[in-house]
């Protein structure tokens, strides 16, 4: 049984001028006051079986009538253009039945028909355009213009609903207002990395169902073919800035005015930072990116509207990222800012690719343009901060010195920023490029001559150093003269010498645990800090030691081969002085670092108790055995090594210990 056709709010008599069959008698009875809805609820097809008939028979009056000269005088209009949109009325009605199997998307072959009967109205009502109005042709272009504007506000709903239906698809997603550690804290410091289980839950963004975005494609290529491109536009750009700032929203961005910023603490402003961070990388790494996809997947044949589309949406958020970053950016400078201000940099240079493309329009560009200026303001901000470090070594003047030789506190954090500032060397090096290349441009501006010359852009870095390396090398020498200047503070030559190996040895050692620094400083610069650090051993030794070794000479002893005992007396008992002295004072000394303390004790149980074995040999028989033995002969050559491996502990020993 073929059901009749429904057409807008039209009764039984105008469906049965389109289709020939009539209900059987029985079921007209029974039915007779049935509303044309519950007739559609029957019908076991969107499209009528004569649909593709009279769309060809469409066609070839359409084609007819591009060979027709003039509006003057207008051509017949056949019958089938009236059965054409009745039929395509039938189907509006039929989608709009409320049948649960007869809705737009059940059945894709359907819609198919139906949106290419919808543009097909649309090539009729623009052909008739122009016709006299009381002629059939001007009728039928008023007709044919009725039923496109209805099927229109259809389709136009069915969009609204297919796009709509995203909401229920995209995933929760945790909040990121989370704080992280600065350079000041003791926890490790973290560069604000997402976490990849944040990002699986949204790497399908929107989460589409393919179906779902193939009937996108369609209604608007529908839409946009039949003239509707702003409409269609229109409610694709609502719904997709509606779900995007949902799923921005969901990560807890709070907005900030600038005064706000500026009068934030820094604790506070760290945690607002960090869940920026977050927000962009999500937006650069799920959602930009799946919004354009499925820009791209919608209006595949339309890139002008693709490329609008997405500068259209990215931009409200980009430019509300880039008030924050530059806000940001103008705060008052301090150490502790540089790392927060070089995650900041990375992220919008991460952001460049997700909203700017080689097809990209002039919109976006100049937001890629924008947050390029963005960036480079947190470069400078970040360059700043770290030139500045020079200044925090030079203002460190301190006349106290650290006790016993330790570590200098300078040493300790300029390593440590160093080292931290290192873990972003490529960036260092990058915002470091761009800094070089603004001064060179200023100096250019200012003494157009020498531009033209060449002689300041021509000349290079001494040792051809990167701008970073050599802003690197200017902050270690600085730190190296610091901490000679520092050394004069102790009045004793030893711990003068215990206090460079120190403190040498701590840079040293940084240098080496971190591969990003030793890789800026180079090999040779090592090389010359391993050779500083031996010299200073060596002249510890030399000032510690050299008066100890000489009461271990044979000379002043013997007159004629004979020995002189009140000569030898007097030599242990200053070797026993000397001796016990440099222990009760070493020992408080430190030296933390235990390759360098096993190095300073061997190398000194490597001298001292040879030396005084072979003297102990030589000349102990000399003095009467007993009580002058024991007064004389304060230590055996094992009690020299064990008093020499209590040396540099920082620990005062009392001198009361009896030898075992």
């Amino acid at each position: 049984m073929d059901n009749p056709p429904v057409a807008e709010k039209s009764g039984p008599s105008s469906e049965q001028n389109v289709v020939a069959s009539d209900p059987p008698e029985a079921e007209a009875e029974a039915q007779g006051g049935i509303e044309e809805r519950e007739i559609a609820e029957e019908s076991p097809s969107i499209s009528d079986p004569a649909l593709p008939q009279v769309s060809q028979e469409v066609d070839g009056f359409l084609s007819n009538l591009g060979l027709h000269d003039g509006k003057s005088d207008p051509p017949e209009v056949p019958d089938s253009v009236e059965v054409f949109c009745k039929l395509v009325e039938s189907m509006i009605g039929n989608y709009d039945s409320g049948n649960i199997s007869a809705r737009f998307g059940q059945v894709p072959e359907e819609d198919t028909t139906f949106l290419e009967s919808v543009v097909r109205v649309s090539k009729l009502m623009n052909a008739l355009r122009g016709f006299p109005v009381g002629s059939p042709a001007g009728e039928m272009y008023g007709r044919s213009g009725s039923v496109l504007q209805r099927a229109m506000s259809f389709v136009e709903d069915e969009f609204r609903t297919l796009l709509e239906d995203s909401r229920s698809h995209i995933p929760e997603s945790k909040s990121l207002k989370t704080k992280h550690p600065s350079f000041n804290s003791k926890e490790d410091h973290d560069r604000c990395a997402l976490p990849e289980s944040e990002l699986t839950g949204e790497e399908d963004y929107p989460a589409y169902p393919p179906e779902v975005v193939a009937s996108m494609k369609k209604v608007a290529t529908a839409m946009i073919s039949a003239g509707y491109e702003t409409e269609c536009c229109q409610v694709f750009s609502i719904s997709r800035r509606n779900a995007f700032k949902e799923a921005v929203n969901k990560q807890g961005i709070d907005s900030f005015s600038n005064d706000d910023l500026q009068k934030m603490q820094w604790d506070t402003l760290e945690g607002e930072i960090a869940a920026w961070i977050k927000v962009v990388k999500k937006c650069s790494q799920a959602l930009f990116p799946g919004e354009r996809r499925l820009a791209e997947s919608v209006f595949e044949d339309y890139p002008a509207i693709i490329s609008s589309q997405f500068s259209n949406l990215a931009r409200a958020a980009v430019i509300h990222f880039l008030n924050f970053a530059e806000a940001v950016a103008m705060t008052k400078r301090s150490a502790e800012k540089l790392f927060k201000f070089l995650d900041m940099y990375e992220t919008l240079r991460d952001l460049i690719p997700a909203i700017s493309s080689d097809n990209s329009d002039d919109h976006c560009h100049e937001l890629k343009s924008e947050t390029m200026t963005a960036g480079s303001r947190l470069g400078e901000a970040a360059v700043s901060i770290f030139c500045d470090l020079e200044n925090s070594i030079k203002s460190d003047v301190s006349k106290t010195p650290v006790p016993n030789g330790a570590v200098h506190p300078l040493t300790s954090y300029t390593m440590n920023y160093l080292n931290y500032a290192c873990e972003y060397k490529d960036t260092m090096e990058e915002v470091f490029q761009q800094h070089q290349r603004i001064e060179r441009n200023d100096e250019a501006g200012s003494d157009a001559e020498n531009d033209r010359s060449g002689q300041k852009n021509a000349r290079p870095p001494p040792a051809r150093l990167s701008p970073f390396a050599t802003q690197l090398t200017t902050v270690m020498d600085l730190l190296d003269a610091n901490m000679e200047t520092k050394s004069k503070l102790y009045k004793d030559m030893s711990l003068r010498y215990i206090f460079l190996m120190n403190n040498g040895r701590y840079i040293l050692q940084k240098m080496k645990g971190s591969s990003e620094i030793h890789k800026v400083m180079g090999d040779t610069w090592c090389r010359k800090r391993s050779s500083d650090l031996r010299q200073y051993h060596q002249n510890y030794k030399r000032e510690t030691w050299s008066k100890v070794l000489q009461c271990l000479k044979d000379e002043g002893l013997q007159v004629n081969g004979k020995v002189i005992k009140p000569v030898l007396k007097e030599r242990f008992k200053t070797f026993n002085a000397l001796f016990d002295e440099i222990h009760k004072i070493q020992s408080t000394w430190v030296v933390k670092d235990e390759q360098l303390r096993s190095e300073l004790r061997v190398s000194i149980s490597a001298v001292m108790i040879p030396a005084y074995r072979s003297f102990l040999a030589r000349f102990s028989q000399h003095l009467d055995p007993g009580r002058q033995t024991e007064k004389y002969i304060k230590y055996q050559p094992e009690d020299i090594e064990t008093t020499i491996d209590e040396l540099f502990d920082g620990n005062p020993i009392s001198m009361a210990r009896k030898r075992t």
